[in-house]
């Protein structure tokens, strides 16, 4: 049994739904020299599904590049990525706020997908599970926009917004996992973590 993982993730939020599920990790995160933003990039014409996946795949093949690199005690290493869709077009992390005000006017009113990707390797065993949900906006006002923008939540995240944030008072309807909105869906990552001996 595995007593902890790895987590190659800078996100708060992955790290808080981890210890909801009582799994000790320590962070592993990336060196300076390595270039995180080219793993985001999606291909032309990528599905949104084969995006998060091949994606998450590419982070976790550069953390347990990571992990030996380092000389660290062998554990399980987790990684994930979400994206939010709109039909087949893919919304990352906004360059900036004029990004961020861009994608949320048009994701404003309308019903979007969050896809988030799960995948933990030991050794040569990996594994990985992906969720699927869907999210609604209301119709949202340019002020509110601009209001939301302002409050810098928007920057760093999948689409523009944090559904734990402000934001949630314009969310109409989820459907899916609202964790794996957040970033980590907990059922499929407790399913997988089961796999590699973690008591869930």
């Amino acid at each position: 049994m595995s007593e902890f993982l790895y987590l190659a993730s800078q996100s708060p939020r992955r790290r808080q739904l981890l210890e909801q599920l009582g799994v000790r990790h320590e962070l592993l995160l990336p060196d300076a020299h390595e270039d995180t933003e080219s793993i985001e990039a999606a291909l032309p014409g990528e599905a949104p599904g084969r995006y998060v996946r091949r994606v998450t795949a590419l982070k976790l093949d550069a953390a347990m590049q990571r992990l030996k690199r380092r000389g660290l005690p062998a554990a399980p290493v987790l990684c994930s990525d979400t994206t939010v869709a709109l039909g087949r077009v893919i919304y990352g992390k906004p360059a900036d706020g004029r990004d961020a005000a861009r994608m949320l006017r048009e994701l404003s009113g309308a019903t979007h997908r969050v896809l988030t990707a799960v995948a933990v390797q030991n050794g040569r065993k990996r594994l990985d599970a992906t969720s699927d949900s869907r999210v609604t906006f209301a119709a949202l006002t340019p002020a509110q926009i601009r209001r939301y923008v302002a409050s810098g939540e928007p920057l760093g995240k999948a689409g523009a917004y944090a559904v734990q944030g402000s934001v949630a008072a314009y969310i109409s309807r989820i459907s899916g996992s609202y964790t794996g909105i957040m970033g980590l869906p907990m059922y499929e990552t407790a399913q997988l973590l089961r796999a590699f001996g973690f008591r869930i």
